[in-house]
């Protein structure tokens, strides 16, 4: 079963390096009318980085899920293939493909470190608090003075020497690790009635004290730096991992209302934060400003059609920042509702194997833990194209495995790492009892 589990995984991880090379010579094939020379050395450069990291998945955590890391592989080689595509078309075109491919290497290098140092996921537990002091610290990092950059409006950066990175994609990661814990040592207590706030039944408020601290600090830092999308990531993250903990209702009663006494508060108070709503309700009327993006956006997914305009074939490079917040934009326009369809159905498939590794967890730090990273993948990815496709406001974050940037990438390989890792342990642990019975 084991064996092929992991051939299985080696399989559908050719397909998806031929599926990242066809697309790569798609687009020399619509940029210059002909065949990438380097399509070889590409496509084996993308299966030597997919392959050691089965490789490393086969000797480190053998039964673990093997849809995950084939998935992941097929979502970041779409996304370096368009990431190429819309460099080529700049003027200095080739320095963030260059860049995405090292953060690529960088990534699958952390996904490997991962395996092999968290040997058993529910030795992270014992250290909950360690991890809520690194949570926090690393959130408040871009609000130092010397070291914290301001970028497109928001203060999530910090810069030493030539390096940027946003210490907020690994806060997600510490405080899931925290909130697990947490909830895990003071689930029967959270889920006692003994204080009574109008028509809700909730815990004693002493014992919700630490996680309230803790996701009323996150948001805080996150307001100041006027980061929309984490915000919300970070409360969707925190109400759903306590209603898996407790199994109450309640909470995502409770949460819903402070959602909407948040927005409110936010809404009449941060002109950022009314701009994105306008923007999102109707963005013709500054459609040459702030809705600029958003229109082009639009008109993007309406040139796509059904099958898309092929890649390089399109225009949409004339979306600013379409690399990092909208590079699904340029996936729609190119590939089609197709394409954009496949896409999406990835993001569904990998959702579902992260909620299937939740259910077989043989503990419950392990199903929060699980409960909680798939939370931040399915959200974020649902919170962006939600927000191209004018559903939601915009937000601003990234596509994840998809979208340019170095920090998202590396801690999204983390954060497969560690389901993976509760996937092998839970099967591991099940097997003595099978043996046994």
């Amino acid at each position: 079963m084991i064996l092929l589990r992991r051939r299985t995984e080696l399989g559908l991880i050719v397909v998806g390096a031929l599926i990242t090379a066809g697309a790569y010579a798609l687009a020399g094939l619509g940029r210059d009318a002909e065949i990438p020379a380097n399509l070889v050395p590409f496509l084996g450069i993308v299966l030597g980085l997919l392959v050691t990291a089965h490789l490393a998945v086969r000797r480190l955590a053998p039964d673990a899920d093997g849809i995950l890391l084939p998935l992941a592989a097929l979502l970041n080689g779409i996304g370096y293939v368009f990431i190429v595509r819309l460099d080529e078309a700049q003027a200095d075109g080739g320095r963030l493909a260059g860049l995405q491919a090292m953060w690529t290497a960088v990534g699958i290098g952390a996904f490997i470190a991962t395996l092999l140092f968290v040997r058993r996921s529910r030795s992270l537990e014992r250290y909950r608090y360690t991890f809520a002091a690194i949570g926090l610290g690393l959130l408040l990092l871009p609000l130092l003075p010397v070291i914290g950059r301001t970028i497109n409006g928001s203060r999530i950066w910090i810069s030493i020497g030539p390096a940027n990175f946003q210490p907020g994609e690994a806060a997600k990661i510490v405080l899931a690790l925290f909130f697990a814990g947490y909830l895990v040592e003071r689930r029967e207590l959270l889920a006692l009635s003994t204080f009574r706030l109008g028509p809700l039944h909730l815990p004693d408020p002493k014992h919700l004290g630490p996680i309230l601290l803790a996701w009323g600090v996150s948001l805080g830092v996150m307001t100041l730096q006027k980061d929309l999308g984490s915000s919300l990531l970070f409360f969707v993250l925190f109400v759903v991992m306590l209603w898996v903990a407790t199994g109450r209702v309640t909470y995502l009663t409770l949460g819903g209302t402070l959602f909407l006494a948040g927005a409110t508060f936010a809404y009449t108070q941060f002109s950022h934060v009314q701009d994105r709503v306008a923007v999102w309700l109707d963005p013709w009327p500054v459609a040459d400003d702030e809705g600029y993006q958003i229109v082009e956006a639009s008109f993007a997914l309406a040139d796509g059609g059904i099958a898309g305009t092929g890649i390089a074939l399109g225009t949409p490079t004339r979306i600013p920042e379409v690399e990092t917040d909208f590079i699904f934009a340029a996936i729609g326009e190119e590939l089609g509702l197709i394409g954009a369809t496949a896409v999406l159905c990835a993001y569904l498939l990998m959702v579902g194997a992260g909620l299937r590794v939740a259910l077989r967890a043989e503990s419950a730090f392990d199903t929060l833990l699980a409960s909680g990273l798939t939370t931040l993948l399915g959200v974020q990815t649902f919170i962006i194209i939600g927000g191209i496709t004018r559903t939601l406001p915009l937000t601003g974050v990234t596509l994840p495995f998809v979208s340019y940037g170095g920090s998202s990438l590396v801690m999204n390989y983390v954060l497969l790492a560690l389901l993976l890792r509760i996937s092998d342990n839970s099967v591991a642990a099940r097997a003595p009892a099978r043996a046994g019975a």
